[in-house]
């Protein structure tokens, strides 16, 4: 079975850092775009670079967006600490970003043998949109982790990465290509903390002592890991999915990004009425019709596949 070709768009990040090593393991990962999420851009390519170079990946990095499209950028370090991937000891920085330009590679590197992943906001990818409205159908598929249905973490409707960059979502979502969204309603269901983290170290691997640290240290990070045993491993769901598609479970839904509401700032309305529709009934304006939405998702197997990258990040 052929290995597929990934970009990784993301914001290290604990759980992309773990994305990194899964794209490494089962997919061809020919390069890693990095934007201001988890912590501000200059920090997140740090922290991919770092990844990279402490499991021996030969892969380049590319930094990108510093800012939303609108307003000042949020970050997430009050749960990913202040490097943005605290936990680990990591090695000292020996790489440098391939570029700053992470829309030009984006631009250049889209094609129809490989996968983009965006595993943090949008902007790269919603910036890229706007200098070729036709970017996503140029790749093989686009799946990204964020959104949810009728779940957030950032505010009680929003997902982080959408509520990040709600506008770039926005651009992204009613763009018409067809992509799958991992949201939190999957992603919840996957769940590791230190059962996973002593098996990992039993192994002996830099990555895989990297990994045991992430899950101890994520695991601990906010009440609700603490009280279900286990932190929720995101991002590597959508790199999983690419690789390994029965992992998951979609259903084909419209989704549409709520950019101005004062509750619901960042959510994902992921219209859930099931019977057939006239065209009457359909809103005319930039609903979205393309969108697989994860639901279900083989946890257990997930977690597995996961152990073995982080011991393994090369096949």
């Amino acid at each position: 079975m052929s290995r597929p070709r990934i970009v990784l768009d993301c914001d290290p990040g604990q759980d992309d850092a773990i994305a990194i090593l899964c794209a490494a393991r089962y997919g061809e990962l020919v390069g890693i775009t990095t934007v201001s999420g988890n912590v501000d851009v200059e920090r997140t390519t740090i922290n991919a670079l770092l990844v990279t170079q402490l499991a021996g990946l030969d892969v380049p990095v590319h930094a990108g967006a510093a800012r939303p499209l609108v307003g000042e950028a949020t970050h997430a370090d009050h749960v990913h600490g202040t490097s943005g991937l605290d936990g680990p000891t990591l090695p000292s920085l020996e790489r440098e970003p391939a570029s700053r330009d992470a829309v030009g590679y984006l631009l250049d590197i889209a094609a129809d043998d490989t996968w983009l992943v965006p595993t943090g906001p949008l902007t790269n990818v919603a910036l890229a949109l706007q200098r070729d409205p036709t970017l996503l159908t140029r790749f093989a598929g686009v799946t990204l982790m964020g959104g949810g249905v009728n779940v957030g973490n950032a505010t009680p409707t929003a997902e982080f990465n959408i509520w990040a960059d709600p506008e770039a979502a926005a651009t992204v979502f009613s763009a018409g290509a067809p992509m799958t969204m991992i949201g939190l309603n999957l992603t919840q269901q996957v769940r590791m903390g230190p059962s996973e983290a002593q098996q990992l170290r039993a192994a002996g691997s830099a990555t895989a002592e990297m990994v045991a640290d992430i899950l101890d240290f994520y695991s601990a990070s906010t009440a609700s890991a603490r009280a279900a045993g286990g932190a929720a491993i995101h991002d590597p769901c959508a790199v999983l999915h690419v690789t390994h598609p029965d992992v998951v479970s979609a259903h084909r839904r419209s989704v549409v990004v709520e950019t101005n509401g004062y509750h619901t700032r960042g959510m994902t309305v992921v219209d859930e009425r099931i019977a057939p529709r006239t065209p009457g009934e359909v809103p005319a304006d930039d609903v979205n019709h393309e969108v697989s939405v994860g639901y279900g998702v083989d946890a257990d197997r997930v977690r597995d596949l996961i152990v073995e990258a982080a011991i393994a990040p090369l096949a």
